[in-house]
């Protein structure tokens, strides 16, 4: 599997991410380009945005790479994801 993921036409290493959007970005403002867009928030103050499709990608390679969500949580019976 390759550390390099497709996120916003940039090949991205996994290794950079320290957060991924659970919702998308809406400001209201009417120029805003990134509307409906996940904000993926890189090391250095750095951001790239994805589609849908990419956040899903992103996230199960995230957990792949990192070697899974570990064991359910307890009182649930559910991961915490």
């Amino acid at each position: 599997m390759s550390i390099l993921i497709r996120v916003d036409d940039r090949f991205v290493p996994l290794y950079r991410v320290m957060w991924v959007a659970a919702t998308p970005h809406f400001c209201g403002e009417e120029d805003c380009t990134r509307e409906g867009y996940y904000e993926v928030r890189l090391e250095q103050g750095e951001s790239v945005w994805a589609n849908l499709t990419e956040r899903d990608e992103l996230n199960n390679r995230l957990e792949t790479w990192q070697g899974g969500l570990g064991p359910p949580d307890e009182e649930s019976g559910e991961n915490l994801w």
